[in-house]
This record gives structure tokens, C-alpha cells and sequence, in this order.
């Protein structure tokens, strides 16, 4: 395998990783300073951060290629977290010492964490697959006009448009068909989930120059 090959599979490991954790953790609420997020946002911007590591040194054709992979490997997640929470429980599996005394205990608290409502996953996923690609798309359409010059310019600019409608679709879908929850909280963390992916998308430019520099460096 060349290093080309080597580098490519790195980030597209831990592209898909990022991908498939978001979709198991992203479904808790978490609350700082009064403001309310979703904890996908510790490991979904990382994900753009990545897209466009990998747009600038390997081309659009393998960043979108990573992209519909990540796709694939969230719905196929999907399908065997819900066959593992299907599965009926062993005896041997209750749990005295954590509180659970039947197996039905042990399956409720197993199902709180695992089960993926597959309506909302599969929306959210379809609106990752549409906000990462425009992603690509905007970052080299960007990188064409400015004849492959600031990087820093196509970073942040497809990050936030790609990130603004992935933050709304997704939130809009969540919040308010699987939380149930008014159209007023559901804006407020939208807004705030943005906000954040802003600032992150603002911080990790030097961190995208560091990737490009050292990946094109070790490629070589």
C-alpha cells in the first residue's frame, strides 16, 4: 500500500468513526451556561475538519467517495445496533450490583441507550449526506475561483453554509419528531448549535493547514 493510500484510509477510519458516534451519542441533551446543545457536536464538526483535509490533498472525487462511505457505514450501524437490542437477554446478563434484578430491567436500560429511532436516523442521515457533499462542492468550487489560494477562505466558508443547513434539517427532525419538543426551544438550539459550529469551524483553520501541510509532507 503506498503512503498516498496509507494517509487516505487514516482519515477515512477516522471520518467514518466520528460518523457512526455522532449517530450513537447525538441523541443526549446537554446544557452549558443555560444553553442547550446536542452532544453530536463533539464529534460531527470534526467531521467537516476532515472533509476538507482530505478535499485539498486528495481531490473531490475521494472526499466524496469518504462521504458516501460514511453513509453506508451509519445505516449498516444502524442495522445491527437494532438487531443487538432485538436480542433476547441471558439470565447470566442481570446486573445486582448496578441496581437491575431481571433480565427486563437489564433490556430496558440496554434499549435507553442503543435503540435509534430509524425514521429520525435515517432523515438526519440523509441531511449529513447532502450538507457533506455541498461541502465538497463549495470548498472546490471555492478553490477553483481563488486558483488554490486561501485555504483558510474555502475552510470556513463551505463549512458554515454546509453546517447551517445540516444544523437545521437535522435539529428540525430530532427535536421536534423524535423530542416532541415547541418550535421555540427547537430554534433556540438550532441557533446555539450553529453558533457553536462556527466558532469550531473558526478554530480548527490552523488545525486544517497543520493536516494539509504534514499529510502532503508525508506523501511525498
Amino acid at each position: 500500500m503506498s503512503k498516498i493510500e496509507k494517509a487516505y484510509s487514516l482519515f477515512m477510519v477516522i471520518f467514518i468513526t466520528m460518523i457512526v458516534l455522532t449517530n450513537i451519542i447525538g441523541v443526549k441533551l446537554f446544557e452549558i451556561n443555560s444553553v442547550t446543545l446536542t452532544t453530536g457536536i463533539i464529534t460531527y464538526p470534526l467531521t467537516f475538519l476532515i472533509t476538507d483535509i482530505v478535499c485539498e490533498v486528495f481531490g473531490k472525487k475521494r472526499a466524496s467517495l469518504m462521504v458516501v462511505l460514511g453513509f453506508f457505514a451509519s445505516i449498516l450501524s444502524l442495522v445491527f445496533i437494532n438487531l443487538a437490542v432485538m436480542l433476547p437477554g441471558s439470565e447470566v446478563w442481570i446486573n445486582n450490583s448496578l441496581g437491575y434484578n431481571s433480565i427486563k430491567d437489564m433490556q430496558n436500560a440496554y434499549e435507553s441507550v442503543f435503540t435509534l429511532p430509524g425514521f429520525l436516523i435515517s432523515a438526519s442521515m440523509l441531511a449529513y449526506l447532502v450538507a457533506q457533499l455541498i461541502d465538497v462542492r463549495i470548498f472546490h468550487y471555492l478553490k477553483k475561483v481563488t486558483n488554490e489560494k486561501k485555504l483558510w477562505l474555502r475552510n470556513n466558508l463551505s463549512t458554515m453554509f454546509s453546517q447551517l443547513i445540516d444544523t437545521i434539517i437535522v435539529n428540525s427532525i430530532f427535536l421536534y419528531f423524535g423530542l416532541n419538543l415547541d418550535w421555540d426551544i427547537i430554534i433556540k438550539i438550532i441557533i446555539a448549535s450553529y453558533l457553536f459550529k462556527i466558532i469550531i469551524a473558526l478554530l480548527d483553520t490552523p488545525l486544517v493547514y497543520i493536516g494539509v501541510y504534514y499529510t502532503r509532507k508525508y506523501i511525498k
